[in-house]
């Protein structure tokens, strides 16, 4: 633990973050966006001179930058609002951010389901970046989060040794809540990450770093870069969204995924019920409840459903 009273008697913030941060990940949570945030608002704190933590502080950051979506900014409080419980013990006068006071916090933003065209669109596009091999990297990272489903930092954390061509399985290690599970990938998948850490090895052949995935630089993946690449692969793919929604994410592609696999049970005339399961560990989910929040209503999917209900009521096999 560190020093949590600074020289002048008074609780050292800062300490007191990094102690919290430790804390919650030694029970297993990444807290990667949270402890960036909320290593922001230490930062924010000392600029505007506060000695305490107050709700109206930690409402004037989290209303930053004032365009965002107000979810986002509830987002960003409630990062705030767990640590300022965990400041009030040392710090009596610490304030907890009431819930509420800032809106949209209970309101869920609808993803953005890709349709197959777009995926490939997507593709191309990472193709066209430069240099080659970023393009080569791009395009296989994509892929894979299309066609698995996977977290964004699950990708990106893979290293070389974790694809088993010989058994066709990508294992990922250390997962959200640090569960791993094997994922048996299709043929044509598993050939593709073959040939794409061939050529990861003869790009850098003295990497410092295990990952599956490298920069120009042979380093790891940054997740923040990645997405900014992406965001940027939206825009030259031609793919467009009403203004009324959220920009298409990377982290959509997981949730096109899901509905993806629910869509083609249904046509395939399977009972769907009994496989959220497996559904739920493909994704590394804990069970169904969670992995219904990815399940979006989609107008092909709400269709096949539509047939499925007036097939059992007509009696029709």
């Amino acid at each position: 633990m560190t020093s949590q009273i600074n020289t002048t008697g008074r609780v050292d913030v800062a300490a007191a973050a990094v102690d919290y941060l430790a804390t919650r990940r030694a029970l297993g949570y990444k807290l990667r966006q949270q402890g960036q945030l909320l290593t922001d608002f230490v930062a924010h704190l000392n600029m505007v001179g506060a000695e305490h933590l107050s709700t109206a502080v930690a409402v004037d950051w989290a209303r930053r930058p004032a365009g965002a979506d107000p979810v986002w900014w509830s987002a960003k409080l409630d990062v705030i609002r767990g640590f300022a419980h965990y400041l009030q013990v040392l710090d009596p006068l610490t304030e907890v951010p009431p819930t509420g006071v800032l809106p949209g916090r209970d309101h869920r933003i609808v993803p953005y389901i890709y349709r197959p065209d777009e995926i490939t669109a997507l593709v191309a596009a990472a193709g066209r970046l430069g240099p080659t091999f970023r393009a080569r990297t791009y395009q296989t990272v994509i892929a894979l989060l299309a066609v698995t489903g996977m977290r964004r930092a699950e990708a990106i954390g893979l290293d070389r040794s974790d694809l088993d061509v010989g058994q066709g399985l990508l294992t990922i290690r250390n997962g959200k809540f640090g569960k791993s599970r094997q994922l048996p990938l299709h043929a044509s998948s598993i050939q593709a990450l073959r040939l794409y850490r061939e050529q990861r090895d003869q790009r850098h052949p003295t990497a410092t770093t295990d990952a599956l995935f490298l920069s120009t630089v042979g380093t790891r993946l940054i997740c923040d870069n990645a997405t900014a690449t992406f965001n940027r692969l939206v825009t030259d793919s031609g793919i467009t969204w009403s203004s009324q929604r959220r920009r298409p994410r990377l982290h959509d592609l997981r949730h096109s995924f899901a509905v993806g696999t629910l869509l083609s049970w249904y046509r395939a005339g399977l009972d769907v019920e009994p496989r959220l399961p497996l559904l739920s560990t493909w994704l590394g989910h804990i069970g169904p409840a969670t992995t219904y929040w990815y399940l979006t209503g989609t107008p092909d999917l709400l269709a096949v459903i539509v047939d499925r209900l007036d097939t059992a009521r007509d009696g029709r096999p």
